[in-house]
């Protein structure tokens, strides 16, 4: 156990998994904003692209280890990304009701938006997904480095054991 924590809180050495990280974290972050953008009319949508976005923040944690990856994306910040995620989401159903339709009929927001109602439903869509994909990236992220804090606790508290001869 000790040995995975070490892995998950330490920075790695080695070479070929920094290098091939650099590489794949970029592209898993733009192919999770193009399933989140293209969810709202085709397969995939805010959760999925949110759980791809959090797993390359994962990777991130796993190749440079808790501290680098707390100095680029705090637990604040995270609390604030997973609340604003919410608030989009919420915000377009309350505003849904204040224009006079049911929690998220998107086509009363052409009221404010001119767009007409199948574009302005297509734009309530994508502004919901984009609101489910940040509060799903930040709760992955946070789950995961709260993980890995509660075991490397738990870890340095253990004792070592008494060998018996």
């Amino acid at each position: 156990m000790s040995g995975v924590n070490d892995m998950m809180t330490k920075q790695s050495d080695d070479v070929i998994v920094k290098t091939l990280s650099r590489l794949l974290i970029p592209f898993m972050q733009i192919y999770a904003l193009y399933v989140i953008a293209h969810g709202h009319y085709s397969p995939g949508g805010g959760f999925q692209g949110g759980v791809i976005l959090g797993a390359s923040l994962i990777l991130l944690v796993i190749t440079y280890g808790l501290d680098n990856a707390l100095r680029k994306m705090s637990e604040k910040m995270n609390t604030i990304l997973c609340s604003t995620g919410v608030f989009i989401y919420a915000g377009i159903g309350v505003l849904c009701l204040i224009l006079g339709g049911n929690f998220l009929d998107y086509a009363e927001l052409d009221q404010i938006l001119h767009v007409g109602i199948a574009q302005a439903r297509s734009l309530g869509i994508l502004g919901v997904e984009v609101g489910v994909g940040i509060t799903v990236m930040a709760g992955k992220y946070f789950s995961a480095i709260g993980r890995i804090i509660r075991t490397s606790h738990v870890v340095n508290t253990l004792k070592p054991s008494k060998v018996v001869k």
